[in-house]
């Protein structure tokens, strides 16, 4: 058994369950995913090496973010049922220990993006990490334009991937980043609708507008999904896609705007609620649809 700081007795396995917690695995896995998508489209031929690298590389950095959430909302994670049991507010880690896992997270992943790939990848690597976990954190006391500031680290995962494989910018990773970037919104609204609730506990205000859950906030949500339709589209007007990919992405982006017309049809809990889930298949589903035509 090991006692934390504040008398609390936990064992060995339970540290460890705890430090996995802190990790935020799934959300860790989809960003490390999202990156090795980015590299897979840029290579001609998948080098399996340096694709297990890349995705390392994403899920340390995005769960070293997600410690640095978690320390800055240590106290507010205590008033809000889903996250109340995590490590910190529950005293199964303490801050320290926190900042220990997420300072060898950061440095592991920074060094494999800038001395195993490029500076590009690693300095866009370090954006994303001080973006969300240091400016997107604090600002969700202030108002949606924490959506905003973190729709930007939350869109550079394909780009670093695609950085990661040819140490250059263009049209190619800017229409990744644009994609992964509209998604943020329905994506983040769709879970402030469901959980605002809880946010209210936390003093968080997510929603736009009014903050209100209404026909003007699912009117806002549509605004911003309906450019996930002409932007799935591009991948394959700059030959990055072919045809077959191309009309499955468009077509899975309309079905996800459909969800915003049921949403503002009927802005209820339960279609939003629909909505979130969807924002959950939408990414992987386009992604690998791309990437079925590197088979």
């Amino acid at each position: 058994m090991i006692t934390t700081d504040n008398n609390i007795s936990i064992s060995v396995a339970g540290k460890i369950k705890a430090y996995y917690e802190l990790l935020k695995f799934r959300l860790s896995a989809l960003v490390a995913f999202s990156g090795a998508f980015g590299y897979s489209l840029a290579v001609e031929t998948i080098n399996w090496e340096r694709l297990t690298l890349i995705s390392l590389a994403g899920f340390l950095i995005t769960g070293a973010a997600n410690i640095v959430n978690q320390i800055i909302e240590k106290d507010l994670d205590k008033l809000m049922k889903r996250t109340q049991n995590r490590p910190l507010p529950t005293g199964r880690l303490t801050v320290k220990e926190a900042q220990l896992f997420c300072l060898i997270l950061f440095i592991i992943s920074i060094y494999i993006l800038f001395f195993e790939f490029n500076y590009k990848a690693g300095v866009l690597g370090v954006v994303s990490f001080l973006l969300y976990g240091f400016v997107y954190t604090p600002l969700k006391r202030v108002g949606p334009i924490s959506v905003l500031v973190g729709a930007f680290p939350g869109a550079f995962p394909p780009m670093i991937g695609w950085l990661a494989a040819t140490n250059s910018f263009g049209l190619e990773p800017g229409i990744l980043f644009a994609i992964q970037f509209f998604w943020q919104f329905p994506h983040f609204w769709a879970i402030a609708w469901v959980a605002d609730e809880d946010y209210c506990r936390a003093g968080f205000k997510m929603l736009p507008n009014n903050g209100h859950k209404d026909l003007r906030t699912a009117i806002t949500i549509m605004i911003y999904t309906i450019f996930l339709v002409p932007c799935a589209f591009v991948p394959h007007l700059l030959h990055m896609t072919g045809e077959v990919s191309a009309m499955v992405a468009v077509l899975v982006s309309v079905m996800f705007l459909s969800q915003t017309f049921y949403l503002m049809l009927k802005p209820t809990d339960k279609a939003a609620l629909m909505m979130m889930f969807g924002s959950f298949l939408y990414l992987p589903v386009l992604q690998i649809a791309f990437l079925m035509d590197k088979l």
